[in-house]
């Protein structure tokens, strides 16, 4: 079997068959696709198990309430296909996307991630379509800071060579497991495409944790950062990823009040202006320098 789908599911009798019906009407037929009944209590186990019924391609895991990464990780156990991809049941996919991203890596099979683009809050005012370019990487790093993976970080919008998750799993418990998990997955990987072509749906969630993920997510979020740049190498010098865990540091503060924990860095004043940043980010950068995090993270909750 060349690839297998997993659909976590839990609480969504109104989105699933939609998220359902995107995969079974794709014209790539060598797959199974996977729904993990995530204890849900409303009717989705009993959709669930219809649409088993309807389709040769699904099978059905009822297991208790674990989380959306227990929920990816019995998939991934039940899986057998060479590759492996995740869609989140209150999103889908559009028509034609798995034939196209399955030819792409009969093209090239030295790929083990293939990543494409995603409408972002589709159904909102704010909904507008992500691309990642067209491209290779071999170097990890040179992906997450040049690529800016660690902002598209995401589980879904990405086919996987099943072998990366041999020894790895997605964090259970824990929020933003997938910018937790990424790194784990590139430590595995020795290729990574990008392409312009296929489509995955990002339903809109006014409710959703991304949007709202309180001082624990912030926290796991910003560690998770640091941890990143900590093993890269570059905690402390200035690029715009630096930046960008800069601002979770900031909001994390602000949310928790807990001592900073990302390192401060060691740039000129003269760097700031060569960073691809807003001049708001520059003057955080500007005023880092000069009063230091702590009294950055102070002044900035107070401006809030």
């Amino acid at each position: 079997m060349k690839l297998s789908i997993v659909i976590p599911v839990y609480q969504v009798e109104n989105t699933l068959r939609r998220c359902v019906e995107s995969v079974v009407r794709q014209t790539f037929d060598d797959y199974e696709l996977i729904l993990i009944d995530d204890g849900s209590t409303d009717h989705s186990p009993a959709l669930c198990d219809a649409l088993a019924e309807e389709d040769r391609h699904i099978r059905v895991i009822h297991q208790r309430n674990g989380g959306l990464s227990s929920a990816r990780n019995a998939g991934i156990d039940a899986a057998q296909g060479e590759y492996i991809t995740f869609v989140d049941s209150d999103d889908y996919l559009g028509d034609g996307t798995i034939a196209i991203l399955m030819s792409r890596l009969g093209a090239h099979p030295d790929i083990d991630i293939l990543e494409y683009p995603v409408f972002w809050h589709h159904g909102s005012k704010e909904g507008h379509i992500l691309k990642f370019g067209i491209g290779e990487y071999t170097d990890m790093d040179e992906y997450w800071l040049k690529g800016k993976g660690y902002t598209h970080a995401y589980a879904w919008n990405k086919i996987y060579r099943r072998q990366l998750f041999e020894k790895v799993r997605f964090p259970e418990r824990r929020l933003f497991e997938d910018v937790y998990t990424m790194p784990r997955l590139l430590a595995h990987a020795h290729r990574i495409g990008t392409t312009e072509e296929g489509i995955y749906y990002y339903s809109y969630n006014p409710n959703g944790i991304s949007l709202n993920p309180g001082g624990e997510g912030l926290t796991q979020l910003l560690e998770t950062h640091v941890e990143q740049l900590e093993r890269m190498g570059i905690a402390q010098q200035l690029t715009e990823y630096y930046a960008h865990v800069l601002n979770i540091q900031i909001d994390t503060y602000a949310a928790t009040r807990q001592s900073p924990i990302l390192p401060t860095a060691d740039y000129r004043r003269k760097e700031i202006s060569k960073l691809p940043i807003t001049g708001k980010m520059k003057l955080k950068l500007y005023l880092l320098k000069l009063i230091g995090m702590k009294n950055l993270c102070k002044l900035f909750k107070l401006i809030h």
